[in-house]
């Protein structure tokens, strides 16, 4: 699939102003002319001038190249389906891992994967089981990111 230029422009010129609204909100710094908005609003105000430019070169060769060109994957259900599951699996994370925790809900994640990308169901449950406990371990141990336990409240370790 290849997208026009004009269309990661269109996107990059959304984002650095929702990024510039946003940092326009930072409290202002008592005594001083600059405050912690400055980097913010300069960084957006530059990829605000780069998604102009892609939009730009975007536009000057829609004649040669569609806004949205599909491959032939795109014809398969199969793929489709493989190709929506990880957007579909980032919402369920975020719908269910207060819930569930995230230790269950990346098991089952990890797992569905892994078997929709056809590995042996054995060898997704110990690799989904392995990963989610170094990744729980990484981020809640190390970088003591508080990750939700969920269901797994009374047994947290």
């Amino acid at each position: 699939m290849r997208l026009n230029d004009a269309v990661f422009g269109i996107a990059l010129l959304l984002f650095s102003l929702a990024v510039i609204a946003y940092a326009r909100t930072f409290p202002a710094t008592y005594g001083q002319r600059y405050g912690p908005d400055l980097f913010p609003v300069l960084i957006g105000g530059a990829l605000a001038i780069c998604g102009l430019l892609l939009t730009w070169r975007g536009w000057a060769a829609r004649r040669s190249m569609p806004w949205i060109a599909l491959g032939g994957w795109a014809q398969d259900r199969g793929k489709v389906l493989t190709f929506a599951l990880i957007p579909a699996g980032l919402i369920f994370y975020i719908l269910v891992s207060d819930f569930l925790g995230f230790v269950p809900t990346a098991l089952l994640l990890l797992f569905v994967l892994l078997r929709r990308f056809a590995v042996a169901p054995v060898a997704s449950l110990a690799i989904a089981v392995v990963t989610t406990l170094i990744i729980h371990t990484i981020f809640a141990r190390f970088l003591l990111v508080p990750l939700p336990w969920g269901l797994l409240q009374p047994v947290a370790w």
